[in-house]
């Protein structure tokens, strides 16, 4: 009998918050420098709130996501 392979969809979720929160910080770096400038200050906060929906959105993918293909499809977002 073959088992084939069996994902554990608990652990594949946290492994995908980990690559989201790594890709976040990665996105947040640039303009951590820009809002210390004052004249670049608040593009840099529109841009973090940008990027801030967008990953409370993945975020929310992520936890609803039935299925190991739905997080790949995220993971590959993230590339």
């Amino acid at each position: 009998m073959d088992m084939g392979i069996v994902i554990d969809l608990t652990k594949a979720k946290t492994i995908t918050h980990d690559a989201r929160r790594t890709a976040r910080a990665a996105e947040f770096a640039p303009l951590d420098v820009k809002a210390t400038i004052p004249s670049e200050a608040a593009a840099a906060e529109a841009a973090r709130a940008s990027i801030r929906t967008k990953y409370a959105e993945m975020q929310i993918a992520v936890d609803t996501a039935i299925d190991v293909a739905a997080l790949k499809t995220i993971m590959e977002s993230l590339v």
